[in-house]
């Protein structure tokens, strides 16, 4: 664990290790790829065609009134925030929550979005964890284990689980289409 934090509200966030220690905790079989440092999807793209399974892409959101959202997709899905805030009830447009924001609230730097980062005591201020269904439809999916020089894969079942652990109850939605979902 390591302290980040600014003036005088420091936040405890998990490491790699901790991450770990937690899926293990959970019974959650995972396995991780050491990489260069990737920053988007397309980066990665080349590289992770290697591994079987679905590869991600995380977005953190908000909304006009400050409410924050965090989105796992398939790396392919054309995510419609438009349709998506109007599915969560989101109070105006969604919009990519600022960098030193996610660093505070996720307690990982931009490039390194991944649901593992729900992990943190201040993630609790995240109102809604979206997962698309088309990335949920691969066995294993794989995120940033906190870190983007890593990639770390899970089950599907093993990933909901995670997540309920972290204290969140997932939204599965299309999220290309989220009404239809």
């Amino acid at each position: 664990m390591s302290k980040t934090g600014a003036g005088n509200t420091a936040t405890v966030t998990v490491d790699r290790t901790g991450l770990f220690a937690f899926l293990d905790r959970l019974a959650i079989a995972h396995r991780t790829v050491e990489h260069e440092a990737f920053f988007t999807v397309e980066e990665s793209r080349a590289l992770k065609s290697q591994w079987p399974g679905g590869h991600s892409k995380n977005l953190f959101l908000k909304d006009k009134k400050g409410a924050l959202f965090v989105a796992v997709a398939l790396g392919e899905t054309q995510v419609n925030l438009v349709a998506l805030g109007k599915a969560l009830g989101a109070k105006g447009r969604l919009s990519f929550g600022k960098p030193e924001l996610m660093t505070a609230t996720m307690g990982v730097i931009p490039g390194a979005v991944t649901p593992f980062a729900l992990i943190n005591k201040s993630a609790k201020a995240v109102a809604s964890v979206i997962l698309d269904k088309a990335l949920l439809a691969h066995d294993p999916v794989w995120f940033h284990p906190l870190e983007n020089t890593a990639s770390t894969a899970i089950s599907p079942e093993g990933l909901l689980k995670f997540v309920r652990a972290c204290g969140f109850e997932p939204r599965i939605l299309d999220l290309s289409a989220p009404f239809e979902s």
